[in-house]
């Protein structure tokens, strides 16, 4: 009897386990929140978002009772906002009703966060007859911001795309500089090419000039020689 009791006792402490072991992994870093009839849960698709790599805003949208929502169309729109920059992008379902994959009520705007910091995603538009207005940004009780992957990246930490277009911007003035004395360099290369076509030119004119004078003086001496030997 002891003995049974004693592995029920396990039994029990290793469900129990489980059960807290469950509790304890981390949750989707969404934010929930009421619009008028809809329930809606916001944030990255893929967590955690680093930057440089495919991302997404997730709208999960369900009515207030419960029921997903598998047919908003276009009718809504999300503008991701970064600082003081913004892009406006659509969202597409991830539920395909004729082979039911997918989530139903899950929706997605794809796009590349090139970025660490904090990201605001800013809904309009309508769901059914609902209007909505609602914005969403990353912070402590709501979605991660996106994180920087030099801090994750093993065993070579790869410069970041903004770290990249940085060096590039940095480096654009010293590229003008060199196309600019490439230029100069070869416009004095074609200035002097057509100083030399033209010396080039004049001389083998003078020489003609010469050639025929040469030829000139030779024709008039034997003229004379000729003119002499006929009068003597």
């Amino acid at each position: 009897m002891i003995r049974r009791m004693t592995a029920w006792l396990v039994v029990a402490l290793a469900i129990a386990s489980g059960w807290i072991a469950v509790a304890a992994q981390p949750a989707l870093a969404h934010e929930a929140r009421t619009v008028g009839a809809y329930h809606v849960l916001v944030g990255w698709g893929a967590e955690p978002a680093y930057a440089g790599q495919q991302n997404s805003v997730q709208l999960i949208l369900s009515t207030t009772a419960g029921k997903s929502v598998t047919d908003l169309g276009d009718s809504l729109k999300v503008e991701v906002i970064y600082q003081n920059q913004t892009t406006t992008l659509s969202l597409e379902p991830t539920f395909d009703p004729d082979t039911g994959l997918g989530t139903p009520g899950d929706y997605r705007a794809w796009f590349f966060p090139t970025a660490p910091g904090d990201y605001t995603f800013h809904f309009t538009g309508t769901i059914g007859s609902q209007a909505v207005d609602e914005r969403f940004t990353s912070g402590p009780t709501t979605f991660d911001p996106v994180g920087d992957p030099t801090q994750v990246e093993f065993p070579i930490k790869n410069p970041t795309l903004t770290e990249l277009a940085t060096a590039v911007q940095r480096q654009n003035p010293r590229i003008d500089a060199a196309a600019a004395d490439a230029k100069t360099m070869a416009r004095h290369a074609a200035n002097g090419a057509r100083v030399l076509g033209i010396v080039g030119i004049v001389v083998g004119a003078i020489g003609v000039a010469l050639a025929a004078s040469r030829r000139s003086r030779g024709t008039g001496a034997s003229g004379q020689v000729e003119s002499a030997t006929q009068r003597s």
